[in-house]
């Protein structure tokens, strides 16, 4: 697999490492190792140049200059190729005793330039570097060598970061590899199960989805919308959709991701563990790295959402390359599993399916068309048609639930929820759908947490009694006083946010009616990384009432219901100060604020009242409608010569779509993007408007 590794070295403890790894390696795959090293003889001739008005004046002779100039090229050239000859000595020495071939290279100029240049003229299967050189300093997450080279070279790239500890150090026996569903993902099982044979090590695979995102966007935009634009955003369906479809739809379509990757080691004669778990991609993977201290982690240079013709890492490998605390192997190997493989070649779209395909956003439509492919393989399909992807929108959607969707009936079935015991699946978290529960509808699994209401009710008696909040969308969901004040040990308010936003989410998720301590804790530890320690304070009332600015020049105006404060240096009339705490708190209200402010002072008053608060948020009320028509348009432009179909609103029912996985994700993208879009307009339009 690897007949030739590159090792730039520089005699840092990370490069010693690099050495020993690739001395171990090259002897399982009997490879050629070459080793280099880039000194800097033009940086130091340069320098001596530009300090030459400071010597003596007795040398600022031009002969004696010139003399001077050719003894300082030969000592600095000379000493820096020395430099170089020893540390790839020590190289040397290791690969002769491991009876490797081994070749040295020096070069001279900037270090990451060479490496570079050196990689792509060449021919090395692998380069084995540490992730930080002699420049490390206590704050260092990586070196800047390390850096430009792993996101420059389209090559595989092994990126030391674990250093020998003691000798009592428990074994590393563990490789863990990122499954995303991509040949990059598989290319990556492929490496990591060849390395599992040639080193006696384990292998499991590790897959995660997101169900928390669209929560998190909704929650931010829902009470400043205007009336037509809340109606396009429809959000009671779209966390419908979301929750009773698209999370499970999602949680099924990665889990088949890794029973695919079990089939490819099966194929192997290997045996490995996987992995379901839910959250922020690279976060969970580098979470799940930290326990159970893997010898290597093995992932794709890029991802199943990435840009192909876009050069470089994509983002979760490059948040991994600098957090994982462990070796990190990059690779740009292809694997295409022979399901797909083979549901590629043979499997044949009509134009009719091909047509509703089109409706998919682009960055899922590789997600779905995999979950469509497998679907028309295991049942035996040669045609994709219509038909095939109403068989694949009844796996990923639970029965009638585009008629759920159609008639709001979200509450109703929480209420139903709330009524009776919830089953978590003890495998991969996914709730069961039905009560009473054989089989796990995700992983299969057959073992399940069971938690009844009357199990609530005890530990919600434990933890302080409880009160209910009123969640964006008009659902209620109680807390213990114990978890709202796990909540606020977080300082950082946008963090708390984003922390109860999750809560909320994986709440309803597992249909579960009351956050409690534990349940709160192991999110909002997952957000601050530190273990969390309950404030001495009675009551969420006096955390709340901590809040302060640092600002000595702002004042306190008021609180919205939620307890969260609104400074300012401006003097607010009630009903204005009330009118922007419907804003929510956050980056959202701060923006409103602020354009409310500078229209404040552009008018020279020193009291903001209501009109003014008015006039302030108009303009963005007017782009969004503006904004709105254009989608409209384009929309109708799309679909040939402006026809486009009724909705509930108009003169005839909602034409639902059958694509399994368009109007769930046309919504929660193309909507979001477009009030982001306004958002970040909205002052140009005042200004220009103010102008006129």
């Amino acid at each position: 697999m690897y007949k030739t590794i590159y090792v730039p070295v520089d005699n840092s403890d990370y490069s010693n490492q690099a050495i020993d790894t690739a001395v171990t390696l090259g002897k399982k795959f009997e490879s050629k190792l070459v080793g280099s090293h880039v000194y800097a003889a033009q940086m130091h001739d340069y320098r001596f140049k530009q300090m030459e008005y400071t010597l003596p004046d007795e040398y600022l002779e031009e002969t004696e200059l010139d003399r001077q100039r050719k003894i300082h090229d030969s000592l600095i050239t000379m000493g820096l190729e020395l430099i170089s000859d020893s540390y790839l000595d020590h190289m040397k020495k290791q690969c002769e005793a491991a009876g490797l071939e081994f070749e040295p290279k020096m070069m001279d100029g900037k270090h990451h330039v060479e490496i570079i240049k050196d990689i792509q003229e060449s021919q090395y299967d692998l380069t084995v570097l540490g992730v930080m050189g002699i420049g490390r300093v206590r704050d260092s997450q990586i070196g800047s060598v390390c850096e430009r080279v792993t996101r420059t070279v389209d090559k595989d790239v092994l990126v030391i970061k674990q250093l020998p500890e003691a000798d009592d150090e428990p074994v590393r026996d563990t490789i863990l590899v990122g499954i995303d569903g991509s040949p990059q993902s598989f290319g990556a099982l492929m490496t990591a199960i060849e390395l599992a044979e040639k080193f006696d090590k384990k292998v499991e695979a590790i897959s995660v989805y997101d169900p928390y995102l669209h929560y998190s966007v909704f929650n931010g935009v829902v009470n400043v919308l205007t009336e037509k634009a809340a109606k396009v955003f429809r959000f009671e369906e779209q966390n419908q959709l979301h929750e009773e479809i698209i999370d499970t739809g999602l949680a099924q379509i990665y889990q088949s991701h890794l029973e695919v990757a079990n089939t490819i080691a099966e194929e192997r004669g290997v045996e490995i563990k996987r992995t379901l778990l839910d959250g922020k991609c690279f976060q969970k993977v580098l979470d799940h790295a930290r326990k159970p201290n893997p010898w290597m982690l093995v992932i794709g240079r890029i991802g199943v959402h990435s840009d192909k013709s876009e050069p470089g890492l994509g983002s979760n490998a490059e948040n991994l390359l600098r957090s994982c605390p462990c070796d990190i192997l990059l690779t740009t190997r292809l694997h295409y599993p022979e399901l797909d493989l083979k549901a590629e070649e043979t499997i044949r779209w009509t134009p009719e399916a091909e047509e509703r395909m089109k409706r998919v956003p682009q960055m899922v439509q590789g997600i779905a068309r995999t979950a469509i492919y497998r679907l028309a393989v295991e049942q035996g399909h040669s045609v994709i048609t219509s038909d095939v992807l109403d068989e694949a929108m009844e796996r990923y959607m639970p029965k009638s639930a585009s008629a759920q969707t159609e008639r709001l009936a979200e509450m109703l079935a929480i209420e139903k929820a709330r009524q009776q015991a919830t089953s978590i699946c003890k495998t991969c978290g996914v709730t069961a759908s039905e009560p009473d529960p054989v089989k796990c509808g995700v992983c299969n699994g057959t073992t399940f947490e069971i938690i009844t209401p009357e199990m609530l009710d005890r530990i919600a008696a434990m933890e302080g009694g409880v009160s209910e909040e009123t969640t964006y969308d008009g659902r209620k969901l109680k807390w213990t006083q114990d978890a709202k004040r796990a909540l606020w040990t977080m300082k950082d308010a946008y963090q708390r946010r984003r922390a109860k936003a999750r809560v909320e989410k994986s709440a309803r998720i597992k249909k579960l009616p009351t956050v409690t301590l534990e349940f709160a804790a192991n999110i909002i530890e997952e957000e601050t990384g530190v273990k969390l320690v309950l404030p001495s304070v009675d009551t969420v009332d006096q955390l709340e009432s901590q809040e302060t600015t640092t600002d000595e020049s702002l004042k306190l105006i008021g609180r919205d219901d939620k307890k969260n404060p609104l400074f300012s240096a401006f003097d607010w009339t009630p009903d204005a100060a009330q009118r922007v705490l419907q804003v929510p708190h956050g980056f959202m209200r701060d923006r409103t604020q602020n354009r409310v402010e500078e229209l404040a002072t552009e008018r020279g008053v020193g009291i903001i009242d209501l009109p003014l608060v008015e006039d302030g948020i108009e303009a963005g009320k007017v782009m969004m409608e503006e904004m709105i028509k254009a989608q409209d348009a384009a929309a109708a432009e799309a679909n040939g010569n402006g026809v486009q179909a009724k909705t509930a609103n108009g003169n005839g029912e909602k034409a639902a779509s059958k694509c399994p996985f368009s109007s769930a994700v046309e919504h929660s993208n193309g909507n979001v993007d477009l009030y982001l879009n306004e958002v970040g307009l909205m002052t140009e339009l005042e200004a220009r408007k103010k102008k006129n």
